[in-house]
């Protein structure tokens, strides 16, 4: 069952204001009216391990932004924006919000990242050194599927 949302962008402030945290958003290829022509948000929760905070935002910038980019360019998406929170006491650190066109988007998003990062990054063991690094730098500590409501 999904929940439902007003926005991924109200779920942000909701979420981060239960935090009581200060948030600095970083978006991604965001389009004028994304959330109002997607139906669903895909929301992954991320803490960075401690003192990694600042190697992981990097890990994000250069290496996830990227095959996002790519993904995104291929349909996979209509946009993506990730919150960070410093406080490092709060459950989460990174927070990505997915916004997707339909549940069979949605379906397909986790290939369509997976064949991005392939497409990028042709080598297999590259790939998992890649990931080794990022699993290194943050722990997954939850996900949500939400609704957007109109």
């Amino acid at each position: 069952m999904r929940a439902t949302i007003a926005t991924p962008v109200a779920a942000a402030a909701l979420a981060l204001a239960a935090c009581s945290a200060p948030a600095t958003p970083s978006q991604l290829s965001i389009t004028a009216g994304a959330a109002e022509s997607g139906e669903v948000a895909q929301i992954y929760y991320w803490k960075a391990k401690p003192g990694k905070f600042d190697e992981y935002s990097r890990y994000v910038r250069d290496v996830a932004e990227p095959i996002d980019h790519e993904a995104q360019r291929r349909g996979a998406f209509i946009s993506v924006t990730t919150y960070v929170v410093r406080d490092t006491s709060n459950p989460w650190t990174h927070m990505r919000v997915f916004v997707l066109r339909d549940s069979a988007q949605w379906r397909r998003l986790s290939a369509e990242l997976d064949s991005a990062g392939m497409r990028l990054e042709p080598d297999s063991v590259k790939r998992r050194l890649r990931g080794e690094y990022s699993a290194s730098l943050r722990d997954r500590v939850g996900a949500a599927t939400g609704s957007i409501m109109r």
